[in-house]
């Protein structure tokens, strides 16, 4: 056998040993694997998280529960009671020692030393991680917690969880999969002995162990992400095997260069019909005939797998095919091709599968040809063709599901049809054939318009059935890759909607609901997170009583008044947002419950970050792409700042007033930006890194850039946000005034709108939700410090709080439910 590369000598090895004795005479150009990063070590390291923080929870709330495991292990091994005679210590070092050297010998025989290096750094992260949780648990840790983690046999530990289960764990997880390497299964076989003989004696709590286990992992598995694994995908002479298994004897097998190999995450090519991360060779037999073959390792299948149940998880009442192994989406996906051939439709003329390892390999004869299709070029015959051959697959039970604009392909004689199917199946219901026919249509709309598609599907489909499609027209039965096309619009699913709408008896149209297809979607997420953060924090932070007592004590007309200028202040930062809008400018009272709804989220969110995050969903829902959306957003807050600024210099320069000049953390601020600087030349100085950061992030800089410099030229547009902002903060600072009043203590309103502005600043900064804690405390310093009595300081302080943020929660509960209802967050 020939070879092209010195590489490729070394693929004949694990089959025959030697070059020489290939029984095939074949021409091989390939590369061995490369490092890859295998997005199961981060779902494993998620998954290790969610199990620690599970058990601490465990640990706190059903502590005689674990008790009991520990005391059962303990009474099951009283035999082993001669080991408390061993010192904890020595026991442990010899069992770290033991398998840490192991392990950095046999790598040393491999001549493994990046793998022994980074084994070695992973066993000090794993001491880090589990160091710095035990800080932060016996810190802030309540009572229960602590004793349920702690062992009281070992008195010595310098930390409150065991370090070695999680720097040996670490190690462990680095040196390699235990399947492939000894030394690494007897090595976590030890230490799970070792952990059971430490629950047993009670050295460690079950608790405890279980945690630095679970921490040991994480820290391996993202370290292991992060530099990634050596590839062992079958390559060269197993591939040529695989095809000699499955009756081709090829004279040349050639890899071909990776197409999108740097940033897209799901890599696919027509020539495999559209298989996610395969690689792609060229191979010809000795009749002349060519083939492609794709082959998917298990590691490159992960990923696709894993979209596989996010979409499973994501959507309710919809089948989707759920292929752990490359194996199985191979041998299904042939399946599929050879039912669509059998139907009369076009496909990828596929071969047949062989499967080596954890690779599966698919071979393709090499005669569709086919290339990627221009959507915006297709003509009414095209747009039809493709239409009747889905509606052809469907009147068999074959559905693809996931219909994108790279499915859309054309044979070498200008044929349209669909590829990809390796995600479909078939003996499909309703709702998936109904899904479908949205996909394709929603994008088709996309590129040639909505009366223009609907009126090409009334000669594929009937009226009635494109009238059943209504309930299924939504967002989240669109593939991500549909709605980032340059031509996708958010107002299109809506115009598809009115449009077939139209084809239905009005009764029966205004009749029509959705159908409940998303169980999971990143706004209900945001809700579930949003409500439980707010109550721990209502429940833990607010005190009653003393709330109680500043409210029964204030003159209730002035506690009014407080919470009206609140209101007032929405008004002002609903008339700062809307100066720089184009679109929705007349929606006056979705505009108000936008800023409103920023009081729900300021109780999960520092100040600041929630009305940023409110108002910049609310942009998109009304139609505006992200960097537009972005620089709106960013004008706004620009303006806010500056009018801050402007109005604290003024206001301090006409009264004199330097009262908090002390209270600004300028170190702080030095420190900050020197850290930030340095970290980010030090990453510049990295070739691959600068390399990124000039291809994807300076680009879409200059994008938003661009933009955010264009809707800050408008001077009429900046004097109206100016005075929405102005707005904003005097009705906010004279809320504080009135507070005072309702005390009966008056002071100057323009003095103490400036010290307000200059504390509520300082306070705001502290990263807490909604400046918690920190605001209450910079304003009754700095108004204490004013002269103001202590007792009115905090009384005022409290009833300020109570209308600007606690009130504002129900109330911005309520107006973030009446936005949802309509589509506006």
């Amino acid at each position: 056998m020939s070879t092209s590369s010195s590489s490729q000598q070394a693929s004949s090895q694990p089959l025959n040993g030697s070059e020489e004795a290939s029984p095939y005479d074949v021409h091989i150009d390939d590369s061995a694997p490369q490092r890859y990063r295998n997005v199961n070590d981060l779902a494993y390291a998620v998954l290790s998280l969610i199990l620690a923080v599970a058990v601490i929870i465990l640990a706190t709330y059903l502590r005689g529960t674990t008790s009991g495991v520990q005391s059962d292990a303990h009474t099951a091994l009283t035999a082993l009671g001669w080991l408390m005679d061993v010192p904890a210590s020595v026991l442990q070092q010899l069992v770290t020692v033991t398998i840490v050297v192991g392990m950095l010998v046999q790598m040393a025989f491999q001549r493994e030393w990046a793998q022994a290096a980074l084994s070695v750094v992973a066993m000090f992260l794993g001491y880090g991680i589990v160091w710095g949780v035990s800080l932060a648990l016996s810190n802030f840790g309540g009572s229960t917690l602590i004793a349920s983690l702690d062992s009281p046999s070992v008195t010595s530990s310098m930390t409150l969880l065991p370090d070695i289960y999680a720097a040996i764990g670490a190690l462990l997880t680095l040196a390699g999969p235990h399947r492939m390497k000894p030394t690494v299964k007897w090595g976590w076989n030890t230490l799970f002995i070792l952990a059971a003989l430490e629950i047993a004696i009670s050295w460690h709590s079950f608790s405890g162990v279980l945690v630095s286990f679970a921490l040991g992992r994480l820290a391996g598995l993202l370290l292991r992400f992060a530099v990634g694994v050596q590839g062992n995908g079958v390559w060269g002479v197993q591939i040529v095997q695989a095809m000699h298994n499955i009756g081709i004897n090829p004279i040349s097998v050639t890899r071909r260069k990776e197409l999108n190999a740097s940033g897209v995450s799901l890599k696919a090519n027509l020539d495999d019909d559209l298989i996610e991360n395969s690689r792609i060779y060229d191979a010809e037999d000795g009749q002349g005939t060519h083939y492609i073959v794709s082959v998917l390792d298990a590691h490159m299948h992960a990923a696709g797998y894993l979209n596989q149940l996010w979409q499973w998880v994501r959507l309710n009442g919809i089948a989707m095919r759920r292929d752990r192994s490359a194996s199985d989406a191979n041998h299904h996906h042939l399946a599929m091709v050879l039912g669509i051939r059998d139907l009369g439709l076009t496909s990828a003329d596929a071969y047949g599968v062989a499967d080596i390892a954890d690779s599966s390999i698919m071979v393709f004869r090499d005669t569709t040809s086919p290339s990627s299709c221009d959507l915006a070029a297709l003509d009414d015959d095209d747009m039809q063709s493709v239409m009747r051959y889905l509606h052809t697959a469907h009147c068999r039970g074959f559905t693809h599901r996931r219909i994108a604009p790279q499915s859309i392909a054309r044979t070498h004689d200008g044929a349209v049809y669909i590829a990809g199917w390796q995600n479909g199946d078939f003996g499909s219901g309703s709702a998936n054939i109904a899904v479908d026919r949205v996909q394709l249509i929603t994008m088709l709309a996309s590129c040639a318009g909505v009366e223009r598609t609907i009126r090409l599907a009334q000669s594929v489909w009937t009226d009635a059935e494109l009238v059943a499609l209504i309930p299924f027209i939504q967002k989240a039965a669109i593939p991500t890759a549909t709605s980032d096309m340059p031509t996708w619009d958010s107002s299109i699913l809506k115009d598809l909607r009115t449009g077939l709408k139209a084809l239905a008896p009005q009764e029966a149209g205004d009749a029509i609901e959705p159908a409940p297809l998303s169980r999971f979607n990143i706004r209900t997420f945001v809700t579930i997170v949003l409500g439980i953060i707010a109550a721990a924090v209502i429940f833990t932070q607010l005190r009653p009583n003393e709330v109680i007592a500043a409210l029964t004590n204030a003159n209730p007309i002035m506690a009014v008044l407080c919470v009206l200028c609140g209101i007032i202040a929405w008004i002002g930062s609903a008339i700062g947002l809307q100066a720089f809008m184009t679109k929705g400018r007349d929606q006056y009272m979705a505009l108000f419950c936008s800023q409103a709804a920023s009081g729900f989220t300021a109780v999960s969110m520092p100040a600041g970050i929630g009305p940023a995050f409110v108002n910049l969903q609310f942009l998109r829902k009304l139609g505006y792409r992200n960097t537009a959306a972005t620089a709106t957003m960013s004008a706004s807050l620009a303006v806010q700042g500056v009018t801050v600024v402007i109005m604290m210099l003024i206001i301090g320069i006409s009264t004199g007033r330097n009262t908090l000049s002390s209270m600004i953390p300028s170190n702080t601020v030095i420190i900050v930006i020197g850290v930030v600087t340095l970290v980010a030349s030090a990453a510049m100085a990295i070739a691959p890194i600068r390399r990124r950061v000039l291809d994807t992030v300076v680009p879409l800089v200059r994008i938003y850039a661009h933009q955010f410099i264009e809707v800050l030229s408008q001077p009429r547009q900046m004097a109206i946000c100016a005075a929405g902002s102005i707005l904003l903060n005097v009705s906010t600072g004279l809320g504080f005034w009135i507070a005072m009043l309702g005390f009966g203590y008056y002071s100057n309103p323009v003095e103490t709108i400036f010290i307000f502005l200059l504390a509520n600043a300082v306070g705001s900064a502290v990263p807490t939700p909604g400046g918690l804690g920190a605001v209450e405390a910079a304003l009754t310093f700095a108004f204490t410090s004013a002269g103001v009595p202590a007792a009115i300081a905090l009384s005022a302080t409290l009833l300020y709080r109570v209308s600007f943020y606690w009130l504002r929660i129900p109330m911005g509960a309520a107006a973030m439910k009446w936005l949802d209802k309509r589509g506006l967050i």
